[in-house]
């Protein structure tokens, strides 16, 4: 394994000089000697083997090689400090990485704007996100394998807060038997037909979300495989209003007439798997979170 001959400190001296001027300007800044200055940057050319400086006048201006390899090596720079930065960040306790777990039902245009919010701040924090379904956010509550949840059920390990409802509304393609009927649909029509059902995600506390007992069901593993079985036709399901309102409005998909229970509302909680060693990083997604949840609500969102 062969390693860098050339130090960082050298090529922030290369950068000092060309950025100066020159050897005895770059001194100065640096605080050091011209012929420290000189020292570094000949050794650097020497373990490079190219020539990456000429003198024209008074000035110290890069070769054609010279260009290439500051370029590159500015960039090295910036990562070192970058480095330094995240290892300090750490010592004061901000996070390497979040673990989050999102249940499926929670609308991904707040998840994304939240993200778009804390990703300019997050001094290097890696988001490690997981979608779920239904009791998945709860096995990770148990398991250790999370720090932030947004679950569709209240968690029976921590405190949560209740974040966000979600409404679920039935719906079929227009062209589907039960649109035929022409008529106030009752739980006994419904159970004659394909229902499409979503999967729990979780391993130990497994319901089928919204399933009727029907003859005919279909199980699916994503809210996003049920919307496209159910607008092929292939079967109703309660979906969640935010994921098929641009089909309702184009007429892809229709809401079924029940007589009762067309719709109906389920609300997501928001916890900590830690709370007493919540970090920084942590807390800050959360305001994120939050904030976005606000105006998601205070826009009409399709979800009330």
């Amino acid at each position: 394994m062969s390693y860098p001959r050339v130090s960082l400190e050298q090529w922030r001296t290369l950068q000092a000089v060309v950025e100066q001027g020159g050897f005895a300007q770059a001194a100065a800044h640096l605080h050091r000697s011209q012929s420290a200055v000189s020292y570094a940057v000949q050794r650097l050319q020497d373990n490079l083997g190219v020539p990456v400086l000429r003198i024209e006048g008074r000035r110290a201006v890069l070769t054609e090689a010279g260009e290439v390899v500051l370029r590159r090596a500015r960039q090295l720079l910036r990562d070192a400090e970058a480095l330094e930065t995240l290892a300090h960040e750490l010592k004061a306790g901000w996070e390497a990485e979040i673990r989050l777990v999102v249940d499926a039902a929670f609308p991904t245009e707040i998840l994304m704007e939240a993200l778009q919010a804390f990703a300019p701040h997050d001094r290097g924090t890696r988001v490690l996100m997981q979608e779920v379904v239904l009791s998945g956010a709860m096995d990770a509550l148990r398991e250790g394998t999370a720090d932030l949840v947004i679950s569709a059920g209240l968690p029976d390990t921590v405190l949560a807060d209740e974040f966000i409802g979600i409404e679920f509304i039935a719906v079929a393609h227009p062209d589907h038997p039960l649109h035929k009927q022409n008529k106030l649909l009752e739980f006994s029509d419904l159970k004659r037909e394909m229902q499409i059902v979503i999967r729990d995600s979780g391993q130990h506390q497994i319901a089928d979300h919204g399933w009727l007992e029907s003859e005919h069901r279909w199980t699916v593993s994503s809210i996003e495989r049920a919307l496209s079985t159910v607008t092929h036709g292939l079967g109703f399901a309660w979906l969640p209003r935010h994921r098929v309102l641009s089909q309702l409005e184009s007429g892809q998909l229709k809401p079924l007439p029940l007589s009762q229970g067309q719709t109906y509302s389920a609300h997501l909680y928001l916890s900590y798997a830690h709370p007493e060693h919540v970090g920084p990083a942590t807390r800050l997604l959360t305001q994120h979170l939050r904030d976005a949840v606000v105006r998601f609500q205070t826009s009409g969102d399709p979800t009330q």
